[in-house]
């Protein structure tokens, strides 16, 4: 249920809408509500709190209670552009108050400073668009700091001989060490390398009105009951609602973004829950709908003053979509982990972050982590080992006997820059609302598949060291 709030008429002019309430968004809401401006905050999914969040994994995961629904966006899925695009699942984000923050695994590492600088150090890479940063990682490291701190981030400075330089040190220690994370830390000490604790966005001491970490089981996937994880829901949002300037405007699907004659932002044109049309009037619109909806929102904005889409000058609006390369492997052991219990991430290793390319024959590099993410179904359902029965004893019994036996090494890799990979407007699929859908353009650079195939075998070899 929505809290009482401020209540904006549409045909208020706001200081600012901002569209999502995510990562982005709700820090987005807090920053300029305490500054003193009026902001309404257009979200596409309920306002669901902390009472709302159930440790039911059909209702999270089977029925979409926190993430997008696809029967009312479908999506579609493509190599490359010269092909046909067919319907398919290939996004999922959060689509409730908070955003993909109420329930991401919370992982909150920093970029180094080679994230901004790897065109120079690097040069270029063949069938990428590898450039620096405009900005350096000293200009963004107080704001690193910042958010650190207001949100409640859990980890051990210096405790990684390869993190980059910080003004102050994590606000709280970091979380207790699972059995995954001293089996990990055991191994890769073994292998020469340097564990350490993983900076995560739970808390690991109580603050005003949140508790710490209670240990319950279900992390990722899911919303915190207790307030522990560092959502913006948890976080920013409050502070921005507490105010009296910010109103969040949940069930509010936004599907264009008005402008004037003279080419100026007037508002956002969204649905309500019985799909009537609304425009908010507003001097500013802040876009913080995901990296997926922020450039269909663009280009569902197209004009005649601008029709390729809203900032799309260049043609490049949701072009060059960079994802997570990596992958897992799985190790089982004789004796129980129990790893199930808690947060999914307590150990982690960046010894790999960025790799001598000419030594690799590869560009890339990234983080491995240990961890076990699993909930019950889930694991039953993609957890076991290739060629287990998908029923009766065999079934059973190796279920019971490896879900608490179970540890996973999670790799992390970075992703290279290419034009064709991109989220674009479907011209045939749409939406429950009659809008295009989103269509999603990738194929792998060569060098990404190679990073992932050097991931793999360096998180065998050490899960091979772990036993």
């Amino acid at each position: 249920m929505t809290p009482d709030l401020p209540k904006y008429k549409t045909s208020d002019e706001v200081d600012f809408v901002i569209v999502g309430s995510g990562a982005a968004g709700g820090i987005m809401a807090k920053e300029l509500s305490t500054n003193g401006f009026r902001v309404v905050v257009l979200e596409q999914g309920p306002y669901l709190t902390e009472s709302d969040f159930v440790h039911d994994e059909t209702k999270i995961i089977g029925e979409d209670l926190l993430t997008n629904k696809p029967k009312l966006q479908p999506t579609s899925f493509r190599k490359t552009p010269s092909e046909k695009a067919k319907p398919q699942r290939a996004v999922v984000y959060g689509r409730c108050v908070g955003g993909t923050s109420v329930h991401f695994t919370a992982n909150f590492w920093r970029f180094h400073e080679i994230d901004f600088i790897e065109r120079s150090k690097v040069g270029a890479v063949p069938g990428a668009d590898l450039r620096d940063w405009p900005i350096t990682y000293a200009d963004l490291e107080p704001y690193y700091t910042k958010v650190e701190w207001e949100i409640g981030v859990s980890g051990l400075a210096g405790a990684s001989p390869f993190d980059p330089p910080r003004s102050k040190p994590y606000p709280m220690p970091p979380l207790p060490v699972k059995s995954s994370g001293v089996i990990f830390e055991r191994a890769a000490r073994k292998l020469g390398w340097h564990p350490f604790p993983a900076p995560m966005a739970i808390l690991s001491q109580p603050r005003a009105g949140r508790s710490a970490c209670t240990n319950c089981g279900f992390c990722l996937a899911f919303g915190c009951e207790v307030g522990a994880k560092s959502s913006s829901l948890a976080t920013a949002i409050r502070v921005a609602e507490k105010t009296g300037r910010c109103e969040i405007r949940p069930n509010s699907y936004v599907h264009r973004i008005e402008m004037d004659s003279n080419g100026r932002v007037s508002g956002a044109v969204y649905f309500d829950d019985k799909r009537n049309t609304h425009l908010q009037k507003a001097k500013a619109v802040v876009v913080c709908a995901n990296g997926a909806e922020t450039p269909r929102l663009l280009l569902l904005s197209a004009n005649k003053q601008f029709p390729n889409g809203l900032a799309n000058s260049s043609g490049i609006v949701g072009k060059y979509l960079m994802l997570n390369s990596g992958g897992v492997t799985n190790a089982v052991f004789e004796q129980p982990l129990n790893d199930y219990k808690g947060f999914a991430v307590s150990r982690l290793i960046h010894d790999f972050y960025e790799l001598d390319h000419e030594k690799v024959g590869f560009y890339g590099g990234g983080g491995i982590d240990a961890r076990f993410d699993f909930t019950p179904i889930g694991f039953a359902m993609g957890g076991l080992p290739p060629g287990t029965p998908a029923w009766g004893k065999v079934f059973k019994n190796t279920l019971a006997n490896n879900f608490n036996r179970t540890m996973e090494l999670f790799c992390h890799g970075t992703s290279l820059a290419v034009e064709t990979n991109s989220f674009s407007l479907d011209p045939d699929l749409k939406d429950a609302w009659g809008l295009p859908a989103l269509c999603l353009t990738y194929r792998d650079h060569p060098d990404d598949l190679k990073l992932w195939a050097w991931q793999f075998l360096s998180s065998s070899i050490q899960a091979t060291s772990d036993r």
